[in-house]
Parts: C-alpha cells; sequence; structure tokens
C-alpha cells in the first residue's frame, strides 16, 4: 500500500480508559468482556452513533448478536432516545424471549423505564459496561467502526427516508452477503444456518 500511495480508511482505535470508581446503576457487567459465546442469541449487543442527514445529526441503533456477529435490529431517527433503542428491539423477527442478555453502555437511552419494561417482558438479563469504558462494549463499537466505514462516510442522505431505506439494505447487505474472517469467511447469516 506505501509502495502505491494507499491510504487505509480504517483507524487505530483512539479511546482512554476512563478510571473511576462510581458505578451508580446496580446493574452488573455481567458480560466482562467475554464476548465469545457459541450459541444464538446468548447476548445480543447494542450502541448508537451518529449519521449526517441533510447537515442535521440523525442517530442509528443496532443490535448485534455476538454468536455470529448478526444484525439483528435496526432503527434510524431524528434524536437519541430510548424510542429509537424500542424500534430496534421491536424490529427483531426473532423471539425476543430466547435472548439471555442485553449488553449496552450506561447511557440513559438505555437505561430507563421503557426499555427495563421490555427487557423484564422477555425474562431478558442486562448487562451494563464500566461507567466510562468503551472497552466493555468493543463489539457495538466495532460494529460502528465498520458502519461508519462501510456505509455512513461520504454518504449524503437528504431526509430520514432515504437513510432509513439504506440503512435497509446495508444491513442486509451485511448480514447475507459480507463474509467475516472470524466466521471462517461466511455470511452471518450462512454461518448461524450451518452451526444450528
Amino acid at each position: 500500500m506505501k509502495e502505491e500511495g494507499l491510504v487505509s480508511s480504517y483507524t487505530v482505535a483512539q479511546f482512554k480508559l476512563f478510571k473511576s470508581k462510581v458505578n451508580e446503576e446496580p446493574a452488573k457487567k455481567i458480560l466482562n468482556r467475554a464476548f465469545d459465546h457459541q450459541s444464538e442469541l446468548a447476548v445480543v449487543v447494542s450502541d448508537l452513533t451518529y449519521v449526517r442527514v441533510n447537515g442535521k445529526w440523525n442517530y442509528v441503533c443496532l443490535f448485534v448478536n455476538l454468536f455470529n456477529c448478526e444484525i439483528i435490529g435496526h432503527s434510524a431517527g431524528a434524536n437519541k432516545t430510548a424510542e429509537l433503542v424500542y424500534k430496534a428491539l421491536s424490529s427483531i423477527r426473532r423471539p425476543l424471549h430466547l435472548i439471555e442478555m442485553f449488553h449496552t453502555d450506561r447511557g440513559s437511552k438505555f437505561k430507563n423505564q421503557l426499555i427495563d419494561d421490555a427487557l423484564k417482558t422477555f425474562g431478558i438479563d442486562r448487562s451494563l459496561s464500566m461507567k466510562g469504558c468503551p472497552y466493555d462494549n468493543a463489539v457495538a463499537e466495532a460494529m460502528f467502526k465498520f458502519f461508519k466505514t462501510e456505509f455512513s462516510n461520504g454518504s449524503y442522505f437528504s431526509s430520514l427516508d432515504p437513510l432509513k431505506l439504506e440503512l435497509n439494505d446495508y444491513v442486509n447487505w451485511f448480514n447475507n452477503i459480507r463474509i467475516h474472517g472470524t466466521l471462517g469467511y461466511k455470511s452471518p447469516v450462512e454461518y448461524r444456518l450451518q452451526t444450528l
């Protein structure tokens, strides 16, 4: 790459660990960075990221199955709210009671009454990252690195509708066509179907 003058669009991680002994929420860090799970829907991780839409920030929420890195739920909206997370949860096309654990950071969009009630209804355990530590939600952070590099960076969205439409296409491509080295060079759906 150096000889050809090529520059990678992937960058080195720039996070710095935030040391704090304070952990206000009683929900524990159950996942504890154990990102390698051998059973379908054992752990689902999530986070939100921003996307520029007609000069303003809009937000995308993704739910990722740790078993095969498949995006099982997604939503896009103008505001970073619990309703956006709830829409992503509602978009999951598998029985929600099969999800054993839901892991996120400590943002208020994830830890609130709406999401608490939904998780309780389906018997899903909650795991929260340590305060200020993105490494505890590394899979979701890495997912957004792919998402921004492959989808949102360099894209122009005139309104929320084109973003939602193209997001659906990206999720379909990511799950059914894009191969992953960690899955034996299979797509997430192909890996899931071959291992079940």
